[in-house]
């Protein structure tokens, strides 16, 4: 069996080794390169044909972003970033998402971080299922969505919320979601101050969906989701070509900010496609009132079952209220979600 033969491209020659002795040490996985260089890479991989392309975003001559964009134009290849896990990170990978990298891998401790061995089996995996991302294909959506208006011209939009037992359940739905889904997600999770931005990574890290935690002013886009910020209601309203997110401090609802009355209520306001709302585990209300005007949009809602629930108080009172249209534990959502999704 043919090796996966990986290209490194990476400032740090310390973080060269820690990398390429990470994947070397799967037997089907090879390192046939690396270099620290944006403008030496540029030559070498067309010369190499690598399965993969890792790519730091800091290099000493030319940006990692314009590496990818680059080669991406020239010699389209799998690309996985490697970007700090920080808030600027975070941004500059959304980026290099746009532009055509398929993946990205957290550098945990910065530039320099010697504990991405704890993360060994997660890289490998990574890099293995990008290896067998099929380029013609990908490529060819990626053309169809830029010429989409660089993918703001979203049409379907799922609102997920919850609160007790939520990050486990949202973690469980979102990574058995398929590349390419050519929905926007809003994700609200009733979460201490501080904890819904490595939430939305964590979400990244584990889906094919790329996640973040939301900004003020982010477009909606197709395959992306976007996670409220602990502290600030999340809503959406008409912008440009698309949609935005707009965020506020206004007072607490249901005890809560952000709170997921506020986004399904903005949602079932301000979109004109179709839209499904997902209520999992979580103690109170919170939801209900929003599901009552999604389902006046004509939207779907999905309530979690009481069996899988940890706390089973906002699907009961969507249930009891009988706005759901279907009553499921977590692992059987995601293939009723893209039923309801797809296009008639």
């Amino acid at each position: 069996m043919r090796k996966i033969g990986v290209f490194i491209v990476e400032d740090s020659i310390l973080m060269q080794k820690v990398i390429g002795g990470i994947l070397s040490s799967d037997p089907q996985i090879e390192v046939v390169g690396f270099t620290k260089l944006g403008k030496e890479a540029l030559q070498k991989i067309p010369e190499l044909k690598p399965d993969v392309v890792t790519l730091d975003v800091n290099l000493p001559d030319i940006s990692g972003l314009k590496v990818l964009e680059e080669l991406m134009h020239n010699f389209p290849t799998r690309v996985v970033m490697l970007s700090a896990y920080t808030q600027k990170g975070a941004e500059v990978t959304m980026k290099a998402l746009e532009l055509g990298a398929l993946d990205f891998i957290p550098k945990p401790s910065g530039e320099v971080s010697l504990d991405l061995y704890n993360f060994r089996e997660e890289i490998i995996s990574k890099i293995k299922l990008t290896a067998r991302v099929d380029l013609e294909k990908f490529l060819s959506l990626t053309a169809e969505k830029v010429v989409d208006k660089e993918k703001l011209a979203v049409t379907k939009v799922v609102a997920i919320g919850a609160s007790t037992g939520g990050p486990k359940a949202i973690l469980d739905l979102m990574r058995e979601f398929p590349p390419y889904c050519d929905c926007a997600f809003l994700i609200i999770q009733h979460m201490p101050l501080g904890f819904t931005r490595s939430f939305a990574e964590r979400l990244s890290w584990y889906s094919n969906i790329k996640i973040k935690e939301a900004e003020d002013g982010d477009y909606l886009i197709k395959g992306a989701g976007f996670v409220a910020p602990s502290g600030y209601h999340m809503m959406i309203e008409k912008a440009s070509g698309g949609y935005c997110v707009r965020l506020d401090e206004t007072a607490l609802v249901n005890y809560v900010r952000p709170a997921i009355d506020v986004t399904l209520t903005s949602v079932a306001e301000a979109f004109d496609g179709k839209i499904v709302a997902v209520i999992l585990t979580g103690m109170g209300k919170d939801g209900l009132e929003g599901a009552k005007k999604v389902k006046e949009k004509g939207g779907k809602i999905i309530a979690q079952d009481e069996a899988s629930c940890v706390v089973y108080g906002m699907p009961k009172a969507i249930i009891e209220a009988e706005l759901a249209d279907e009553v499921l534990p977590v692992s059987k959502m995601p293939n009723k979600i893209l039923e309801y999704l797809k296009d008639e």
